[in-house]
């Protein structure tokens, strides 16, 4: 279940920077403001609720991994954001470090 709640946590990292763009824009401030709040709180529980069985490090780094890349992600594909092969290369290097630090626990 740990897993479970650490992927939760790692869904709602991406969420409150997400929530932190909506903001930029007058029209939706308060809703985007909202959705930071909610969302960076949902991901410190659920991460806390994940380190009762999984290490701190391992905790802290796969959180920051999903967020890092889940907002990478949505920032190519919502906000024009730029996709160079060198961005992908460097959330692949995220995501393989990801995926060792999963299989070596």
């Amino acid at each position: 279940m740990a897993w479970f709640y650490l992927l939760l946590a790692g869904l709602f990292e991406i969420g409150w920077p997400v929530g932190l763009k909506f903001a930029q824009n007058p029209s939706t401030r308060w809703q985007g403001v909202l959705i930071a709040m909610i969302c960076i709180s949902l991901s410190g529980y659920t991460m806390w609720l994940a380190q009762r069985e999984i290490p701190l490090g391992t905790v802290y780094a796969i959180w920051t991994g999903l967020g890092a890349s889940g907002a990478f992600f949505i920032g190519i594909h919502f906000y024009g954001e730029p996709a160079t092969l060198m961005r992908y290369f460097g959330v692949l290097l995220i995501i393989s470090g990801v995926a060792v630090l999963k299989l070596a626990n």
